[in-house]
């Protein structure tokens, strides 16, 4: 039995109290599925800002009344500490996902990222603190290595930040560190890369690259590529991601307060991607054949990204169990039925 198998089996004999901020995003909801199967109790904050009550409408159809009745959402903003103190009341363990995502929002718009990722940040870090909870898990992100020409990404050598919004994510870490030393209060950082799964929104002007292209592919619109398509990225999917919450949530002492790369460790580029993804939608019987048109690279980007994963591995006993194409194939009804 590895060790997220005696993660699962000990929540199962033991149900503890979590809290999810960001409960209605793509990476939140998808949590809240699976801590409530596990028949655990939730609570679940957001803003509503880039979460949807459609989310949170399927889970609860997913898991039943029975399990639903587990769950209390507070509808609030990490930025007022009131909401932040109430949301962490009784709460065993935090995994903290709220943030205003995607680098070019935090180009157009770095006020407002910055007052949601910092202050919204600190205000959680210093409410879980203060009421002493088990276990805090943050989503931090692989923007943070930043101009480093290092491949794989190792957690302890990063670059400068490229956009704000990577700036806002290194905050972050720099408060963990900070808090671990002045208060004893660990929390855990998790540098996703590229994550993708159901329940990812396809639509808005910030909205990441695969469920964008597939929803593109399959209503016959255009694949528009940054660049030359050579640039790449590790893609992880979302079962992935909630195995290493799940498992760095509920490690050992000695294992928290770190920074762990949350990836599969492979490198794909944007027209390997493409192609991919018209392949496992003719599998499905949709069928695109319009060539990609290309444009310029984008600001802020990062050219290539790939994690080494040897930490979470050996820290954790992270074991991923879904490559890209397995993710894909998996995640595609999903994406042909909700787009």
């Amino acid at each position: 039995m590895n060790q997220f198998e005696n993660v699962l089996q000990a929540l199962r004999a033991q149900p503890k109290t979590w809290l999810i901020t960001g409960c209605a995003g793509f990476i939140g909801s998808n949590l809240l599925e699976s801590l409530l199967s596990l028949d655990q109790t939730v609570v679940g904050l957001d803003n509503f800002a880039t979460g949807h009550q459609r989310n949170l409408d399927e889970v609860r159809e997913l898991v039943g009344t029975t399990r639903w009745a587990r769950f209390t959402m507070i509808t609030g903003d990490i930025r007022d500490m009131a909401t932040c103190q109430q949301a962490v009341k009784n709460v065993d363990y935090v995994l903290h996902q709220a943030a205003l995502g995607s680098v070019p929002r935090s180009i157009k718009d770095p006020n407002t990222t910055n007052e949601v990722n910092i202050s919204g940040f600190l205000n959680m870090l210093t409410a879980a603190k203060d009421e002493g909870v088990r276990s805090f898990v943050y989503a931090a992100s692989s923007s943070t290595y930043g101009d480093h020409p290092g491949l794989p990404k190792v957690e302890d050598r990063i670059g400068k930040p490229l956009s704000p919004y990577a700036v806002t994510k290194y905050v972050n870490e720099l408060y963990a560190d900070v808090f671990a030393r002045c208060y004893g209060f660990k929390a855990t950082g998790l540098r996703y890369f590229n994550v993708f799964g159901k329940r990812q929104d396809p639509h808005g002007a910030y909205a990441a690259v695969i469920p964008k292209w597939i929803d593109a592919m399959i209503s016959g619109g255009d694949i528009l590529i940054n660049g030359d398509g050579e640039t790449s990225r590790d893609f992880c999917f979302i079962d992935n991601v909630v195995q290493v919450n799940l498992l760095a949530a509920t490690a050992e002492e000695d294992a928290k307060g770190e920074v762990y790369n949350v990836a599969i460790g492979d490198i794909t580029t944007l027209n390997e991607l493409a192609a991919s993804l018209k392949a496992i939608l003719a599998e499905n019987g949709v069928h695109y054949e319009k060539p990609s048109i290309y444009r310029d690279f984008r600001a802020g980007d990062v050219r290539h990204s790939q994690a080494d994963i040897t930490k979470v591995t050996n820290r954790l006993g992270y074991l991923p169990t879904h490559r890209i194409r397995d993710g894909l194939k998996t995640a595609m009804p999903w994406y042909i039925a909700n787009r």
